[in-house]
């Protein structure tokens, strides 16, 4: 169910939203109700709700106010409730990413198709959101960080085989191509050559998708914290660890964390 969260002073209008809506038709529940914009950023935090129905004059902090703490970015899909039909209010509540503004006294009727309207909204984000976290993860199942499938390309050739080897024992090390070269008694560029006629990659990218490999699945573990997967799989330099995992994942390993424990909720 989709969790709603009501902030409006006037109680008789708020126990009428609360309880006047038949909210599981519209499979919502109201997870709180709040008197004045403080209390609201304060359950906003506790419960995380869906849908935040809020209305603008009120004592203590408005509305608007309110959702400026927010910057304009929320994962709440948020409504205003006002007596008070002024069009420079109803701007400033687009700028803040109010998604509908519905005026006093409340029509049900347009709420209900409102909250309608919403909730599938929501629904289809998260779905693209699932679709798009699963397709991430699919990348460890993929032969562009697969080592086992690269080692069947690899069985001809003895070199790269031993290297690829080197890098599945020592990836969360140092480890560079000269000495790995060196090593094996080659020169590091007929190494490199080798290696990219063989799997279409050059050492360094080779072992940049390995190592972020390695990282997705510590962080779908969800035991460590993300510096130590940057650590733990030879990321020394969290920066450079964070632009990597953006530049083959496509979001940043906080968000994609994010959306691992997001899709658990949902599932």
């Amino acid at each position: 169910m989709y969790k709603i969260l009501l902030v409006e002073d006037e109680e008789l209008i708020r126990k009428g939203l609360a309880y006047m809506v038949n909210w599981s038709e519209l499979d919502c529940c109201v997870c709180g109700e709040a008197s004045d914009g403080e209390e609201g950023l304060k359950l906003i935090q506790d419960h995380e709700p869906d849908i935040v129905i809020c209305d603008i004059r009120m004592p203590v902090m408005d509305g608007l106010a309110m959702l400026e703490h927010f910057g304009g970015h929320h994962d709440f899909e948020a409504v205003i409730l006002s007596g008070y039909s002024d069009f420079e209010y109803a701007k400033k509540a687009i700028r803040l990413g109010v998604k509908d503004y519905l005026t006093k006294p409340v029509d049900f009727d347009e709420l209900r198709l409102c909250i309608r309207k919403l909730t599938a909204q929501r629904k289809e984000r998260k779905m693209n959101e699932y679709y798009v976290n699963q397709a991430r993860v699919k990348l460890l199942e993929d032969k562009v960080l697969d080592i086992s499938h690269v080692e069947k390309l690899a069985d001809s050739d003895k070199y790269t085989r031993e290297l690829l080897a080197i890098i599945s024992a020592n990836y969360h090390k140092k480890i560079n191509l000269y000495e790995v070269s060196s090593q094996m008694g080659v020169s590091s560029s007929w190494l490199n050559g080798k290696l990219k006629a063989v799997t279409g990659y050059t050492f360094n990218s080779y072992l940049n998708r390995y190592r972020i490999a390695k990282a997705v699945e510590l962080l779908c573990l969800d035991e460590l914290l993300i510096y130590e997967v940057a650590d733990k799989t030879g990321f020394y330099d969290y920066k450079y660890f964070i632009k990597v995992f953006k530049k083959y994942i496509g979001c940043t390993p906080a968000k994609f964390v994010k959306e691992q424990k997001q899709t658990g909720k949902d599932d």
